[in-house]
């Protein structure tokens, strides 16, 4: 059982969901409206503490999320896989020769780089399953609804209909956050994938620089800035992951 199927059955997670959408209930949301208030803050909770576990690990590998086939997530993180696997074909042949060496023993970077990619890509099909039990139109439309009639109601029942406004707010507020954390995520995907391309070809022509008539010199350089592109990838990512922990933590 995965960390987040297991933050799902937990108790407190559902009691959670349960009153956030008795409470949308009770102040004159429309029914499906309250049910949508309940499954997001069950699923954003779940999402929130599964995530925090796998940055506490202390040293532990992180639990892999379940990535949607299909997805865009998916597309990426496959560029990215074969990326690497073919760095590790090229490489493979490096070993032992002078300067290439130093490009062979990049491979765990590598290596982690796409690890990353992968939790990135577990993170985006979660969030895109959390987006789907939304309808922002829906959400739109009461939202609408429910203002134009608080212009001409009576004082009684104004109060109702701000408590039901601001409920409605609560839930556009959910789903933008989540919104902003996929699109970071699919983004980052995107770049880290042909970021992980370029070093591949950023390979190759070290290789033949130093086949060449190029001198250790070129060779060297290129080699100074290959390394420091994918240790700003490798950081990049790590900082996505640690922002959009603490947007939906």
């Amino acid at each position: 059982m995965s960390r987040f199927s297991a933050e799902l059955r937990d108790p407190w997670a559902l009691l959670l969901g349960a009153t956030a959408g008795g409470v949308a209930w009770a102040v004159n949301v429309h029914p499906v409206g309250a049910a949508f208030v309940g499954v997001a803050v069950w699923l954003v909770k779940a999402f929130a503490s599964a995530w925090q576990s796998t940055g506490d690990g202390g040293g532990a590998e992180p639990e892999e999320l379940p990535i949607a086939r299909g997805s865009v997530e998916e597309g990426w993180l496959r560029r990215a896989e074969r990326a690497a696997g073919t760095f590790a074909d090229l490489t493979a042949s490096m070993r032992g020769q002078i300067l290439l060496d130093r490009i062979a023993a990049m491979r765990p970077q590598v290596d982690d780089t796409v690890a990353t990619l992968r939790r990135l890509a577990g993170h985006a099909t979660v969030t895109g399953s959390a987006l789907a039990r939304f309808d922002p139109r829906f959400l739109h439309q009461e939202r609408d609804r429910l203002t134009r009639a608080r212009r001409s109601a009576h004082a009684e029942v104004a109060g109702e209909l701000d408590r039901s406004i601001a409920s409605l707010a609560a839930q556009q507020e959910v789903y933008d956050r989540v919104s902003g954390a996929r699109q970071r995520l699919l983004a980052r995907l995107e770049s880290g994938a042909i970021s992980l391309e370029g070093l591949v070809a950023r390979a190759v022509e070290i290789s033949t620089m130093a086949a060449t008539s190029s001198g250790p010199e070129g060779g060297m350089k290129a080699l100074e800035d290959l390394t420091s592109e994918l240790e700003l990838t490798r950081q990049s990512l790590r900082e996505v992951e640690e922002s959009t922990r603490g947007d939906l933590g």
